[in-house]
């Protein structure tokens, strides 16, 4: 059951598809409902597109390309920073409807809906500093002319762990540079970017600038737009085997792509870190978004001698922390996002437990409406176990020991993966030489979150291809001309 707020919220949600700057329903009038994790129940039914519904929504970013990408950049900056001014005054709805459909507890939507917005203030900043420059070639024959243009339509698929932040993290930059898009939103946890489209309206986009098109049909929307010889960039959020073959399809178009993919983050501490920092940094990077973020620690790499006192100090955390329904007081830990994260997560610490490991707390999935599962931490992992090589998405800690310093750096990189890491360490030419070898994109140094939307956001290896965030992230989205004009004093 939904209290009266909630409802009121949900029954103002946009429900179709947005394309060309009008709210329509799906061909057909397929509709799709939206659970509540929580509960099991149906929160929202939504308009579930089309192939041709998707061919729409490409049609209307075309043809508002020209338009927007002529904008004055400094037009462009002010409707971004309405609407970061206006999710700041609707913050709390929006936490709220990201609780509601994806599980997380409020006060963790709320610090999203912070943390999200800061895209947007961010890119409208950064919207009127892009540059290129001039100057003689060496011969001195001429002068060259380097300059930035939008890349063109983009298509931007985003997943259902983060609803706001990964619509943000894209939509921003891409307008910021003068392209248009159409945001595929994960179906799981599509209200609160429909929510957000119409604070984008709100704040004055033009039509088409901005489609959403959500969609059960997946693959052939996808791949139709994809194909589209109009189409000039791809971005998406998500796992590394969908990646791939996103990539094989953007192939023959030659399309810009970025790719945020999987993660298999270490977590490494050594014998001379601040016990109580290390164990702060590993809540905070474990159970953030319960455990659901492709930044989260997967592998606990501690120093054998002082493994066993990490383990019971975190282990003691770990039992205080507060489950439920994301709406409820000082909850903590909410739901998983469906039945298949709680079978995954049964199923790694299974696995691990079954090859020598111990489970210090928690360990199974918890009766009841939802789909919850036990924070959990497992000690004393055995190498060859499978929650070492896959990524959990849950609240589950796997601690494994280490010797010394080599033997740190080749566990830690001892996967296909390499979007974060977080070292542990009070020693300064220890942790230097920890980012000159740990092969992650990102890394914390005794810190336990690195999100920041200044901040290059992205991986190495299979984690990942660009960069979202910073001041790299709006490249992402503009290509560059080099025009050569005659000497003129020749």
């Amino acid at each position: 059951m939904t209290d009266s707020r909630e409802s009121e919220l949900l029954a103002s949600v946009p429900t179709g598809l947005l394309i060309d700057g009008e709210w329509r329903a799906a061909e057909g009038g397929k509709t799709v409902a939206v659970n509540d994790p929580a509960t099991g129940g149906v929160i929202r039914e939504i308009a579930d597109a089309s192939v041709d519904d998707g061919v729409a929504a490409m049609d209307a970013a075309a043809e508002a390309f020209p338009s927007w990408a002529a904008t004055p950049a400094r037009e462009r900056a002010e409707i971004l920073r309405r609407a970061f001014d206006l999710l700041q005054e609707r913050k709390e709805d929006v936490a709220l409807l990201m609780t509601l459909e994806m599980g997380k507890p409020l006060a963790e939507a709320r610090g999203e809906v912070g943390y999200g917005g800061e895209f947007l203030r961010w890119f409208s900043e950064v919207t009127a500093h892009t540059q290129g420059r001039y100057g003689a070639n060496p011969e001195g024959t001429g002068r060259m002319i380097v300059s930035q243009h939008p890349v063109g339509p983009c298509y931007l698929i985003t997943p259902w762990n983060f609803p706001l932040a990964m619509a943000t993290r894209k939509i921003a930059p891409a307008l910021a540079a003068g392209c248009t898009v159409v945001i595929k939103p994960a179906t799981l946890t599509p209200l609160t970017t429909l929510f957000f489209a119409q604070i984008l309206q709100d704040a004055g986009l033009p039509a088409g600038v901005v489609n959403v098109v959500t969609t059960t049909n997946t693959g052939p929307v996808s791949e139709r737009i994809i194909s589209d010889p109009r189409l000039r960039k791809l971005s998406f959020t998500g796992s590394t085997p969908v990646g791939v073959k996103l990539l094989q399809q953007a192939a023959p178009g030659v399309l810009r792509t970025s790719m945020e993919l999987g993660g298999n983050a270490p977590f490494v501490v050594f014998d001379d870190a601040d016990l109580d920092k290390a164990v702060e940094g590993a809540m905070l990077a474990k159970f953030r978004n319960i455990g659901q973020a492709c930044t989260a620690a997967n592998r606990f790499i501690v120093q054998r001698s002082i493994a066993d006192e990490f383990t019971r100090r975190v282990t003691e955390r770990v039992r205080g922390l507060k489950i439920g329904r994301g709406t409820e007081e000082g909850v903590q830990i909410g739901p998983l996002i469906d039945d298949r994260a709680v079978d995954k997560a049964k199923t790694l610490v299974g696995d691990a437990v079954e090859r020598g490991a111990t489970v210090t707390t928690g360990g199974s999935p918890i009766d009841g409406p939802g789909t919850f599962f036990e924070p959990t931490v497992v000690s004393d992992v055995k190498p060859g176990s499978d929650i070492l090589r896959e990524e959990i998405f849950g609240p589950v800690l796997a601690i494994i020991p280490f010797d010394d310093e080599d033997d740190a750096v080749r566990l830690a990189n001892d996967t296909e993966y390499g979007l974060v890491s977080y070292v542990f360490t009070e020693s300064l030419a220890r942790g230097q030489r920890m980012i000159d070898k740990l092969e992650t994109g990102m890394m914390g140094l005794n810190v336990g979150v690195v999100s920041n939307a200044a901040a290059p956001f992205g991986g190495w290896k299979q984690s990942g291809l660009g960069r979202e965030g910073g001041d790299e992230g709006i490249h992402e989205y503009l290509q560059t001309k080099y025009t050569l004009t005659a000497n003129p004093y020749a």
